[in-house]
């Protein structure tokens, strides 16, 4: 399943690292896009999504 722009993530993420998208993916929709730094791995994101595996997790390095 692809993203649907539904900004659950967004309003979830404490260290607003993701942002929506301007190009729109194979569905029509336009989808979420991550910062590239920032993320802590709380996993809000993941939680708050209602499309299952749409996001991977990956725990930051320290």
């Amino acid at each position: 399943l692809e993203c649907k722009g539904c900004g659950r993530c967004l309003d979830a993420c404490p260290k607003q690292v993701l942002s929506l998208g301007h190009e729109l993916n194979a569905r029509g929709y336009r989808y979420v896009i991550y910062s590239g730094s920032g993320c802590i791995g709380c996993a809000n994101c993941f939680y708050a999504c209602p499309e299952p595996h749409t996001f991977v997790i990956h725990k930051p390095t320290r």
